[in-house]
């Protein structure tokens, strides 16, 4: 098989999923690491991967650029998907209101659960995070980044991924002294993975079904590779899912 020919796939972890796809789909599924969320939709938009696994803001950005692209799969917990507000344990804040006057960050600039929908949950607040914090507020990078630099201090308040906090809060890595959650948002669609919309001409009738196929049927055979993803399954999903963050996104003007 030709490198053209050849299923890319990119996602944050390692190519534990390409493996698994290119066994099920009986073709060559290469793996294609990436630096942030911007590049994982630029590469998409050019076509240098097939398959994508994004947050629910960089899935819509995607789907955006790329004609007849497809949401197929996601975690049964990304149909109720939460953020947390955290703030240093010195603090007396209870609500997203008591925020003003803080310091604060968000996690990466591109991220649904780190940006996105709680810029949207502050501004329902009456925040503007613009004009509300004590300067403007930052962007960490990262969720783990977030509540790291809460804790340490450098940042009063932020805001991240729930997973991410619940899993660092289980392995006893969070210093409950420092620091502590206080909010966690409204349910909302987030990570998924989308599929472009000429898989199918470059791979043969069918083709993207097939991987749906293969991505719902991970069970218990695949625990290692789900276990990257915190999860035990994969269930499926559907573009319209994600209506209410694109519209969100346009409402805030992140996506025109």
């Amino acid at each position: 098989m030709t490198e053209a020919s050849a299923m890319r796939v990119l996602l944050a972890t390692d190519g534990s999923v390409a493996d698994y796809l290119s066994t099920e789909l009986d073709v060559e599924v290469r793996y294609v690491p990436s630096v942030d969320y911007a590049a994982v939709v630029a590469a998409f938009k050019r076509g240098d991967m097939h398959l994508a696994w994004f947050g629910g803001l960089t899935g819509v950005q995607a789907r955006a650029s790329v004609p007849g692209s497809e949401a197929i799969a996601q975690r049964p917990r990304d149909a109720q998907f939460h953020s947390v507000f955290v703030v240093q344990t010195g603090y007396n804040v209870e609500n997203l209101e008591d925020l003003k006057g803080l310091t604060f960050t968000f996690g990466s600039e591109s991220s649904t659960s780190g940006h996105l929908m709680p810029r949207y949950f502050l501004l329902q607040a009456g925040i503007d995070p613009e004009k509300g914090f004590q300067g403007k507020p930052s962007f960490s990078g990262s969720h783990d980044k977030t509540w790291k630099l809460v804790e340490s201090g450098a940042f009063q308040a932020g805001v991240l991924n729930e997973a991410v906090w619940e899993k660092a809060v289980e392995d006893g890595k969070v210093d409950s002294s420092r620091i502590r959650a206080f909010y966690t948002t409204p349910a909302y669609f987030d990570y998924n993975w989308t599929i472009r919309g000429d898989v199918d001409q470059n791979f043969g009738q069918g083709f993207k079904e097939k991987v749906r196929a293969a991505l719902l049927a991970m069970g218990p055979e695949q625990k290692e590779v789900l276990d990257l993803f915190f999860t035990d399954a994969f269930i499926e999903t559907r573009n319209e899912n994600y209506q209410a963050i694109e519209g969100v996104a346009r409402q805030l003007d992140i996506l025109r």
